[in-house]
């Protein structure tokens, strides 16, 4: 029997209620019951799957699965499985995920173990679980869930709807914005990576890392991921971004909107990356280099310091990076040269 990735505790849903909720265009009954979602492949009944393109409809047809959700091209599919037609099927099929599993209900209040200072506020429906540690003058917002072990630290402002898995920590002086989600092991605010060499004796000694981390609303930070405050001034990270697991930015960087930074990615200090970039795993980014708006760079790409990148939808790759259609090019000279010796 497939394996759904629903939990089947879930109550069952009508495709009516699946399709509205998706803002999908319903073909076909809307009375069937749904259970979850799966893939083609592993798909039972009472499942929902989805296909992003023509090629894969006939699969998921003949899946054993209850219902579709596909793109506009299955609007004219004859079926006699009820078809939900949705013009992004995949961010329509992640909104179905959300809705047959919804966040587990943790009750509101403050475990016994938890160590809140006196003048810190928390607002309504807040959780606090085992073993938090909340320093002077934190602020909770409305609806926020602090997991296991968590430390917040003094004047840290934590917004509303928040999620922090266990074991997060957060600097003092950090604010973050509503509905951010951190996972585990993540540290916020920590010191920056700046030093001063004496000529005299060769020692490095620690220049001020003074400044602040605000974090926007929205965003989604991986587990293991370090963002360091600022030197003087202020690390930002804008609305909506996604960053994953074992990222680390360096103080004084200015993220923008909706920029996603995959796995293992290194920024050094004082970048900026502005809005709708992409940047793969393994990417290493200078000091002071700038990444301009919807600029993609492939995984392991190494931009160096003062370097700036541009080209909205331009895809960048190699070390030091290049456009795609550049680095292939010199690719293949390379291995033109290399049948030559």
């Amino acid at each position: 029997m497939g394996r759904s990735v629903t939990d089947r505790s879930v109550a069952d849903r009508s495709t009516k209620e699946v399709s509205d909720h998706v803002h999908a265009r319903l073909v076909g009954d809307g009375s069937v019951r749904l259970r979850g979602i799966a893939s083609v492949a592993s798909a039972s009944p009472g499942d929902l799957v989805f296909v992003e393109d023509e090629k894969h409809l006939a699969a998921a047809l003949q899946s054993k699965a209850s219902a579709v959700l596909a793109g506009e091209f299955a609007a004219g599919t004859a079926s006699a499985k009820p078809l939900l037609i949705h013009t992004q099927p995949r961010l329509g099929f992640a909104r179905a995920a959300r809705l047959f599993n919804p966040p587990s209900e943790l009750k509101p209040g403050i475990h016994p173990s938890a160590v809140v200072h006196p003048s810190a506020k928390t607002g309504n429906g807040v959780t606090v679980t085992e073993r938090v540690v909340i320093g002077e003058g934190v602020q909770i917002g409305d609806g926020t869930r602090l997991g296991a072990g968590c430390v917040i630290g003094a004047n840290v402002i934590v917004g509303h709807d928040c999620e922090l898995y266990p074991n997060v920590t957060i600097y003092p002086g950090v604010r973050l914005g509503d509905r951010v989600v951190v996972h585990s092991g993540a540290v916020l605010g920590s010191d920056g990576f700046g030093y001063v060499r004496d000529r005299a004796n060769g020692k490095h000694e620690k220049f001020p890392q003074i400044g602040r981390l605000e974090i926007e609303d929205d965003v989604e930070i991986g587990a293991n991921s370090t963002i360091d405050r600022g030197a003087l001034e202020v690390t930002r990270i804008g609305r909506g971004t996604k960053i994953d697991n074992l990222v680390h930015v360096g103080h004084n960087c200015q993220i923008g909107e909706d920029v996603v930074i995959a796995a293992q990615t290194g920024l050094s200090g004082s970048i900026t990356i502005e809005k709708n970039v992409v940047l793969g795993g393994q990417v290493g980014i200078g000091e002071h280099a700038r990444i301009e708006e919807g600029v993609m760079l492939g995984g392991q790409g190494g931009v160096l310091p003062n370097k700036v990148l541009r080209g909205n939808g331009v895809a960048f790759w190699g070390t030091p990076a290049k456009p795609l259609r550049e680095y292939l090019k010199q690719l293949a000279a390379l291995a033109r040269l290399a049948k030559k010796e």
